[in-house]
């Protein structure tokens, strides 16, 4: 069976998504949970030990506080409340914390750094995992135990304000709520308010008994300008204003001889030094945890903060207000929380959360008896029931003092080693789908290996053994196999698995196609050992074999190089690094090749290869004008001089471009020139650079387009740098500094108005081509068009500071092309890695990283005044994204504008599909080698998403390159 390039390329890229897809439906754990469906109840709290005959009572010890404030700062890292500039940000609550009834910790909190798993962990006191990334865009409402459900099940009555994230998690569960969106990253006043509004009504009011606070806006200020912004002093006070009143209210009403109230001021995580979050850094993970009550001991100075886990909150709170513990919580209490209660309270209280981290355990680890932790409890619990037997007896001796101390510290330690042998089993990996999922995207990468020899000679044609592959005795025998393999697995797992739930019909498919690729590669394995390739894919079909040059070589190696980097988790963390050498290596490999060209060979190819023109020429001429004249140059000594200049001037466009944005992990904090731009002294020489790189991206855009495109891109570069001005980025000439500053929708709309246009001009032009007449120079136009209308819609996207890495992205695309793939002659191999390592290189470039710290949201609300799901998300993934779209959609307009390209065109799609799944078999199988190991969460979970995103989005280049290809041969 003989199919086109490109169409087996989409068909591998299709597959392979599902084989991801299928290996992080397994890979992502399931958290863990106990296997009671039930929540737990009073009724089920165990009887305090008691050696004696008659059983002591069951009950919960009394409630130590009446009433709960909960205030959560959103993004509050633990520097800006204990760090050196406490003071000055929030004095009242630092006062507080030096001299007043509190007790403070740093609580730390675990990756993802999000607020959806970062509230499920504050109340329920599990562990989320990185799926709950996903689900935070659209959070369902949550059914396993949790503290809210708990406290209304007790009758106690709640009243919450703030993010409506908490509503869409406990819907029903406030007896009054008012819910503010948390997406809209760019209002960081009226977020706040709409909590603080309701404050003053209720605080004057004896009908609740817990309030929750949500405030938002200092995590938008963050996204917006970052941890050093002005901004964050003025927000910081104004919180302490509002803890200031909620406190004095709680004084104010506190009644002698009632217990008293508890204010409890936390954050969900911290703040990157970029502002963001989402990963496992330091200022990321520490938050401060401040516990504001009468019943505690008054402080006589400034203390350390102890560091405790944020998940201890949940077991606390649920203690001390006399509610049963989660039954999923893997905390443990708070020690000097309760350390005014009599010592038999204090025991009761560790008693009750060591059962409940005991049962835990034994339910989700089968050799639980062998656990530290689990051995230790039983032998205090034991110690107990002696002290609690000589209690009852009337003995007062200092014997049973130290005895209870004993006890106490045996809690202690039986509690930190359940809740560490608890925390570090994150999750159940799916094994089984993760197999699954690896030997289909494997099965894939081996077909596409031995089908590069045909897929890239001149007829860009695959030939297939499908037919004798499904009509062979092994793909029969295959089937039967892997069919039986399924149902042992099936029905002798312990814990179900994915795969297994799926119906019969789509596990025999995915069994069958299993079968079949392994029975074709058996063949096309046995095809090239008979019978090696004739042809060389990079010279068209000159006989002879294989022949690589010196830029093969380094294209192939640096890939495979890249790909076996990944192994260890820094260089997933600096991924960064290893692209920019790369990029570096290969502009002196081609700066070789140029300087070959124009200095070694004769002067009669020079003068042949003048006459090329950069698009493919058409019957009535080209019409458009050609970047050399743009350029000044018409003579073939200024293209030698400027083809010898292009390499030297792309390293220093990455140089520049590497110090714009620091990245990765290690040295992210150090300054840049991002920074330095961003200053409010540096406004004016911002605003310079982004009115210059506006000019050069019109410039370097609007030479391929018509004259209707090329009006619309003007205004809407135009109004590019007049929604940056009018959100206070950079300045109008003619601006004065009073003038009050907008959200910029108006103007955003007004771009987004011009980009439709364009985009609407390309793809008639594009349709005319394809439908109505086969014109290859409106083709062309068509295709430039619709590129200039994402590059117009990027550069509305990117922040003023990131505007020079488009203008840079731009001219080395349009040099490149011009002086160097056209002019040496590079195949369409060749040029498509090269376009996949400036895309990779880019990605890095915007600032991006392979943490999720990085992704900026606030760009996914441009031009909006409110959250809407589709269009923030498809924002925020265009603008994280932007650079391998770039240089992926200037490959399908390059390609397509060469002579022979429908040839080109396949061989492009063939290695971006190949280029996509060497690393994606690679990463499938290093996280399934590394599965037992914490770091892959914070370092592999990002980066696979990251890995599936990409390849989703060469899928779909894939399936454009198909669908604008004819199918009939060359």
């Amino acid at each position: 069976m003989r199919i086109r390039s490109s169409v087996f390329a989409c068909f591998c890229l299709i597959l392979e998504v599902l084989g991801i897809a299928l290996f992080l439906r397994g890979f992502f754990p399931v958290p863990i949970k106990s296997s009671f469906s039930s929540k737990s109840k009073l009724s089920d709290v165990p009887p305090e030990p008691f050696t004696g005959r008659s059983l002591n009572s069951s009950k919960v010890p009394d409630a130590l506080f009446k009433r709960v404030v909960i205030v959560l700062i959103d993004a509050l890292r633990e520097d800006f409340v204990f760090g050196p500039n406490g003071r000055k940000y929030m004095p009242y609550i630092r006062h507080l914390v030096e001299r007043g009834s509190t007790h403070s910790f740093v609580a730390k909190a675990r990756p993802p750094t999000v607020t959806m798993p970062r509230i499920k962990a504050l109340t329920t006191g599990s562990i989320p995992g990185f799926i709950d990334v996903v689900m935070n865009l659209n959070s369902p409402a949550l059914l396993e135990d949790n503290l809210i459900w708990q406290a209304k099940a007790a009758g106690k009555r709640m009243v919450f304000y703030g993010d409506d994230t908490w509503v869409k998690l406990f819907p029903k569960h406030f007896m009054e709520y008012d819910g503010t969106t948390s997406f809209f990253v760019s209002d960081y006043t009226e977020v706040d308010n709409n909590v603080t509004r309701h404050l003053d009504s209720t605080l004057k009011r004896d009908d609740w008994d817990i309030l929750i606070l949500h405030y938002l806006g200092l995590d938008h200020i963050g996204h917006i300008s970052g941890p050093h912004s002005s901004l964050i002093q003025p927000k910081l006070m104004e919180m302490d204003d509002i803890l200031k009143k909620i406190h004095g209210s709680l004084i104010l009403k506190e009644a002698e001889g009632a217990l008293p109230y508890l204010l409890v001021l936390c954050g969900d995580h911290g703040m990157s030094e970029t502002g963001s979050h989402g990963g496992s850094s330091e200022h990321e993970v520490n938050t401060p945890l401040v516990l504001i009550s009468p019943a505690f001991k008054k402080k006589v100075g400034m203390e350390k903060p102890s560091t405790v886990e944020q998940v201890d909150l949940t077991p606390t709170l649920a203690l001390g207000l006399g509610l049963p513990i989660s039954q999923n919580s893997v905390g443990r209490l708070i020690q000097p929380v309760v350390e005014e209660a009599s010592l038999r309270d204090q025991l009761r209280f560790l008693h009750l959360n060591g059962h409940q981290l005991s049962y835990l355990l034994k339910d989700s680890m089968p050799a639980y008896e062998k656990e530290e932790g689990y051995e230790q409890f039983r032998v205090a619990e034991k110690s107990h029931g002696n002290w609690v037997k000589l209690v009852v007896e009337g003995n007062t001796s200092e014997v049973l003092t130290n005895m209870g101390k004993k006890v106490f510290k045996q809690y202690l330690e039986a509690l930190r080693a359940m809740s560490e042998a608890l925390s570090k089993q994150l999750g159940k990996y799916d094994m089984y789908s993760m197999v699954v999922g690896m030997v289909l995207v494997f099965q894939l990468l081996l077909l596409l290996l031995l089908a590069m020899p045909e897929a890239l000679s001149s007829a860009s044609e695959v030939d297939l053994p499908v037919s004798s592959a499904l009509l062979s005795l092994p793909f029969y025998l295959l089937c039967l196999l892997l069919s039986s393999v399924h149902v042992l697995v099936c029905t002798s797992a312990e814990s179900s698995c994915y795969f297994c739930s799926l119906s019969w019909g789509l596990v025999f498919g995915a069994v069958a196609l299993s079968s079949a690729l392994l029975c074709i590669l058996v063949s096309m394995a046995a095809r090239r050992g008979a019978k090696p390739p004739g042809k060389s894919p990079s010279h068209g079909g000159v006989s002879g074999g294989w022949s690589l040059s010196e830029l093969d070589i380094l294209l192939l190696a640096g890939t495979a190089g890249h790909t076996l980097s990944l192994s260890a988790s820094s260089f997933v963390e600096e991924e960064h690094q290893v692209w920019y050498f790369l990029l570096n290596t290969l502009c002196l490999v081609v700066f070789q090749d140029v300087c070959r060209k124009y200095f070694r060979e004769r002067r009669a190819n020079i003068e042949s290869l003048e006459d090329e023109d950069y698009l493919l020429p058409s019957n009535e001429g080209d019409a458009v004008a050609s970047p050399l004249a743009d350029l000044g140059v018409t003579d073939a000594g200024s293209e030698k001089w400027l083809a010898l200049a292009t390499p030297p001037l792309t390293l220093a466009c990455c140089r520049l471009l590497r110090s714009l944005n620091q990245t990765g992990v290690q040295w992210a904090y150090l300054p840049d020139l991002g920074h330095w731009l961003n200053s409010l002294e540096h406004k004016m020489v911002l605003s310079l650079f982004a009115a210059l790189s506006l000019a050069l991206i019109y410039f370097l855009v609007q030479r391929r387009c018509s004259w209707v495109s090329k009006i619309a891109l003007a205004l809407g570069l135009l109004g590019v740098y007049s929604y940056r001005a009018a959100v206070g980025n950079v300045v109008f000439p003619w601006q004065h500094g009073g003038g009050n500053m907008s959200k910029g929708t108006v103007e955003a709309r007004f771009v987004y108005v011009f980009v439709l246009g364009i985009l609407f001009t390309g793809s008639k032009d594009l349709l005319r081509s394809q439908v109505i007449t086969a014109d290859a120079r409106l083709k062309s136009r068509g295709l430039w068009e619709i590129y200039s209308g994402v590059v117009l819609l990027v550069a509305l996207l990117f922040r003023a500071h990131n505007l020079p890495v488009l203008c840079c992205c731009l001219l080395v695309q349009t040099l490149m092309a011009q002086f160097i793939w056209k002019k040496l002659h590079y195949d369409a191999a060749q040029t498509t890695i090269m376009h996949y390592w400036f895309g990779q290189a880019f990605f890095y470039f915007q600032g991006n990283s392979n943490s999720i710290a990085t992704v900026d949201i606030s760009v996914g609300f441009v031009g909006l005044e409110s959250y809407v799901e589709a269009p923030a998300f498809f924002l925020t993934a265009l603008s994280t994204y932007a650079g391998p779209l770039l240089w992926a959609a200037h490959l399908v307009c390059y390609l397509s504008s060469e002579k022979r390209s429908s040839v080109a065109v396949g061989h492009g799609c063939y290695c971006l599909a190949l280029l996509r799944s060497v690393p994606a078999a690679a990463y499938v199988v290093l996280v399934t080698a590394l599965r037992y190991h914490l770091f892959i969460w914070s370092v592999f979970s990002p980066k696979l998403l990251y890995e599936s995103m990409h390849t989703l989005l060469t899928a779909a280049i894939c399936l454009f390159f198909t669908t604008m290809e004819q199918s009939r041969r060359p």
